[in-house]
């Protein structure tokens, strides 16, 4: 018998709220709230709100030694991300604090205002060696909670004194409010900005990462930082077959006249908790080309839903993933967005102060 798909839920990207199995914890139980009542009284669940926890964690420079990523640390200012991008590769991270990688992800997040004053201590240990840093590559530093919190700013506000080199990748054109300290680092060949765009059609982006800015406003947000002088490309970042993959070329055009540098891309990856998800996306959304959408993504992955092998994970294999590198490589190269990004200089970086001595050697 075949599963009814999940009704969707208005403002949030995952359709349901599975348990965590990671950690063995037991199944949930309703606590005899009011609340959890609500359906059978009015009919209707009560809305679902985003709660942030303060964290305070010990470091804050996270490192990598992934062979097909360009840097080897980045920051993450925040836990979860309220964008409630269906297809994010981070939300199995929620299940390791006992929280579903499902509407937990996108509504239970955990801030980190300490990370500026961390990270200014990391910078100034003896021997620190300057390179690329990275915000949003895990969650999105400029999703909606930044408005108040403003931690990813305090971040920048930090690495911009110190001359430290900076990478970002958002879809969300927030950063514009940090376009001064972006375009100062800029004049020094320090910063290089990657905005996201998946669709260019506002009612699928409604449900595909319902929380993040109109598609216009990012192309927006490209026209402003080239404006600037801050180096600014284009992620197509997931292409999803048979559901953006028609939109590449469009997007490619929309980029360009928007000035962007150039233009990258990925293929829509599925690891751990993210697969179950997605499919419940594509029963209540694209029931009709549901299992058409999964065949190719498991013919780009070797069979299965998931290919995590360094390089493939990103572009994928066969006949499909190369069809669509070859549309990503002919529209890059005729809309002039295949050349390189501007080198990003580590030779700058001047240590913080130290206990309230400047760094002398």
């Amino acid at each position: 018998m075949v599963a009814k798909p999940l009704p969707p839920i208005a403002g949030r990207g995952a359709p349901a709220n599975p348990r965590p199995t990671r950690t063995g914890s037991p199944d949930r139980e309703a606590d005899g709230d009011w609340l959890d009542a609500a359906a059978e009284i009015d009919g209707g669940a009560p809305p679902l709100r985003t709660t942030v926890t303060v964290e305070h964690p010990k470091t804050i420079i996270a490192r990598n030694s992934s062979p097909d990523i360009g840097f080897d640390r980045s920051i993450n200012p925040y836990r979860g991300c309220e964008h409630g991008c269906i297809y994010c590769f981070a939300r199995p991270t929620h299940a390791f604090h006992d929280l579903s990688p499902g509407l937990d992800f996108e509504s239970r997040l955990f801030a980190k205002p300490g990370a500026a004053a961390l990270l200014r201590r990391e910078l100034a240990k003896r021997g620190y060696k300057p390179a690329p840093l990275a915000i949003g590559t895990n969650t999105d530093g400029y999703q909606p909670i930044e408005r108040e919190w403003r931690i990813t700013r305090q971040v920048i506000e930090v690495l911009a004194e110190t001359k430290h080199p900076l990478l970002i990748t958002t879809k969300s054109d927030r950063l514009l409010r940090d376009i001064d300290l972006l375009a100062r680092m800029a004049r020094n060949d320090l910063v290089g900005v990657a905005v996201s765009v998946t669709t260019l059609d506002p009612a699928l982006a409604r449900t595909l990462e319902p929380r993040a800015p109109h598609p216009r406003r990012r192309l927006a947000a490209i026209r402003a930082l080239i404006d600037a002088g801050v180096p600014t490309q284009v992620n197509i970042s997931p292409i999803i077959p048979a559901i953006t993959d028609p939109e590449i070329e469009a997007i490619m055009a929309a980029a360009a006249d928007a000035g962007a540098i150039r233009a990258s891309y990925i293929l829509l990856r599925l690891p751990f908790e993210v697969a179950p998800l997605f499919r419940a996306w594509l029963g209540a959304h694209y029931p009709d080309r549901a299992d058409k959408v999964m065949h190719i993504v498991q013919d780009i992955r070797g069979g299965r839903d998931n290919d995590p092998d360094f390089f493939s994970r990103m572009k994928g294999r066969g006949v499909w993933a190369q069809l669509i590198r070859t549309r990503v490589r002919r529209a890059a190269r005729a809309h002039g967005l295949d050349g390189g990004f501007p080198p990003i200089r580590c030779d700058l970086f001047r240590p913080p102060e130290r206990d309230g001595q400047m760094e002398l050697f």
